[in-house]
């Protein structure tokens, strides 16, 4: 098990998405601690074109307190530098999210060693996550929902990375992505992931047990009884 203060050391929850609506009310929870999101989430919401794209990220960023990671769609190593500047530029929140891909893990210690912050997305192996945190990258997100799905274990990548950065001192946050349900949440904060994004409806999957509906029933039945 990982060996993480609780005094210092907390879950940090983003969501997925490019839903305002979804954004304002996870923020008013008061739980939200950032968002991740990309062009397929862009373009489920109807947003299309560069210029649109980056407003939208923006009017997010204004939403929210935390981090905001905006992907690059180029995968050349100049395509990305030019884009993660731009991105990098448009709000103090913004984290540049980067293809884990060779010239990603180049732009990535290029926009680390200028003090901005990265996301090294599409992860699916330790030795991914070891190049991410080698390189400095601020968050690594390995899938396990889209592990899951070929029948590899999602959650035993969280555990083996935790190890292996917790064992050097690594300072990469574990982003544990493609979150499916509530319980990967449960899973993800028990094997000691800094953060885990996924959708709305996982968070809120949290508040929900039969036994606190049934006691608040009875309590307000009880109540009117006496009324």
């Amino acid at each position: 098990m990982p060996q993480l203060n609780p005094k210092t050391h907390f879950m940090k929850f983003f969501i997925d998405t490019a839903n305002l609506d979804q954004v304002r009310e996870a923020q008013d929870l008061g739980v939200l601690d950032g968002v991740t999101t990309n062009p397929s989430l862009m373009a489920k919401e109807g947003i299309t074109g560069r210029e649109n794209i980056l407003k939208h990220y923006v009017t997010i960023c204004n939403l929210v307190n935390g981090d905001v990671s905006a992907e690059v769609i180029a995968t050349d190593f100049d395509g990305m530098i030019e884009e993660g500047e731009e991105l990098a530029n448009l709000h103090e929140q913004i984290v540049v999210k980067l293809p884990m891909i060779k010239d990603g893990v180049k732009a990535a210690k290029y926009f680390n060693d200028k003090g901005v912050k990265i996301n090294l997305t599409l992860v699916f192996s330790v030795g991914q996550a070891l190049l991410a945190a080698k390189v400095g990258a601020t968050y690594v997100s390995p899938f396990i929902g889209r592990l899951d799905d070929v029948s590899t274990d999602g959650l035993g990548l969280i555990a083996e990375i935790r190890l292996i950065y917790d064992t050097y001192g690594f300072e990469t946050q574990i982003l544990a992505a493609s979150i499916r349900h509530t319980m990967h949440i449960i899973d993800c904060a028990k094997l000691g992931a800094d953060v885990m994004t996924g959708p709305l409806s996982s968070i809120e999957g949290l508040f929900k047990h039969p036994l606190t509906d049934i006691g608040l029933a009875n309590f307000l039945a009880d109540y009117k009884k006496g009324n």
